[in-house]
C-alpha cells in the first residue's frame, strides 16, 4: 500500500509521496514521486498500485517524452494514460493469471508552457482522468481514509501554500500511525504558479519528529478545553464523580 497526495491552490501545488513498499513479509523503500522538468514546463507523477506496472509505465513515458512535446499537461496526462494502457495489454492477463489485480491509479500536476494556470488531475488504471479544481482541492491515493479528514476540514483553493504543506505532512502522519503499510521517508514537490520549475525535497522521520510530537501535544489539549457540559447527561447517571466532565 501506499499514500500520495496532491493538493492544487490558488498559490500553487504540493506533491507528498510515501516511500514504503511491501511485498509478503518484506519491507523497503522505493521512489514513488517521479518529477520532469522539459520544454519550459514542470510536472509530477505518483502512483498507487501494483509496483512492476507503474515502473514499466514510467518508462515508457520517459521514453516517449525523448521524442514528442506536450504543450498543455492534459496531453500529458493523455499520453501517460496511453502507457498504462499498453502495459495493460501486454501484462494483464499474466499477472491476474498469478493473481494479480491489474492496478494503477496515478496524481499528475504541473504546468507546462501554454497552460494558463497550474493543473492536477487524478488517472485511472483505465486511463480516463479527472481534473481536480474548484470545490475539490486535493485528492490522495492508496491507503487514503485516516488522512482525509484534517484535510477536508482545513484546505480549500484559498489556502496558502505553507498552509496546505503542513496539513499534507499531518495527513500523512495520521495515515502513518494508524496503518503499518505507510511509512516514512517522504517526498515532497512544491510548485508556485507560473513559476514553470518544481522543487523536491526528502523527509525522514527524523527530520520531523518535533512537529509530529507538537501536533500529538495540541491534539490532547484542543481536547482537554473542548467544553464538558453536553456530556453530562451521558454521565449523569453513572456513579461517582462528575464534576470531571
Amino acid at each position: 500500500m501506499t499514500y500520495c497526495l496532491g493538493i492544487k491552490v490558488k498559490e500553487g501545488l504540493i506533491a507528498l509521496a510515501d516511500t514504503r513498499i511491501t511485498s509478503g513479509t518484506e519491507t523497503t523503500n522505493k521512489k514513488k514521486l517521479t518529477v520532469v522538468q522539459k520544454d519550459g514546463g514542470s510536472m509530477f507523477i505518483m502512483t498507487s498500485g501494483l509496483r512492476s506496472v507503474r515502473d514499466k509505465a514510467v518508462v515508457y513515458f520517459n521514453e516517449l517524452t525523448q521524442t514528442q512535446t506536450f504543450d498543455k499537461l492534459f496531453q500529458a496526462v493523455n499520453a501517460f494514460g496511453e502507457q498504462i494502457r499498453r502495459v495493460a495489454q501486454e501484462d494483464r492477463t499474466t499477472l491476474e493469471k498469478a493473481g494479480f489485480k491489474f492496478d494503477l491509479n496515478t496524481i499528475i500536476g504541473g504546468q507546462l508552457k501554454d497552460d494558463k494556470d497550474h493543473k492536477l488531475f487524478l488517472l485511472y488504471p483505465e486511463g480516463n482522468w479527472v481534473e481536480l479544481g474548484e470545490g475539490a482541492p486535493f485528492v490522495a491515493i492508496g491507503n487514503s481514509g485516516h488522512g482525509k479528514a484534517i484535510l477536508n476540514r482545513t484546505i480549500d483553493e484559498d489556502s496558502s501554500m505553507h498552509l496546505a504543506l503542513k496539513a499534507a505532512f499531518l495527513s500523512f502522519d495520521s495515515t502513518r500511525v494508524s496503518s503499518n503499510n505507510v511509512d516514512f521517508p517522504i517526498d515532497i514537490a512544491l510548485y508556485k504558479k507560473d513559476s514553470f520549475e518544481l522543487v523536491e525535497q526528502r523527509y525522514t522521520q527524523k527530520d520531523l519528529a518535533s512537529v509530529s510530537a507538537q501536533w500529538d501535544d495540541e491534539l490532547k489539549a484542543a481536547l482537554q478545553n473542548i467544553s464538558g457540559d453536553w456530556m453530562k447527561k451521558a454521565f449523569a447517571k453513572l456513579p461517582g464523580d462528575k464534576d470531571e466532565v
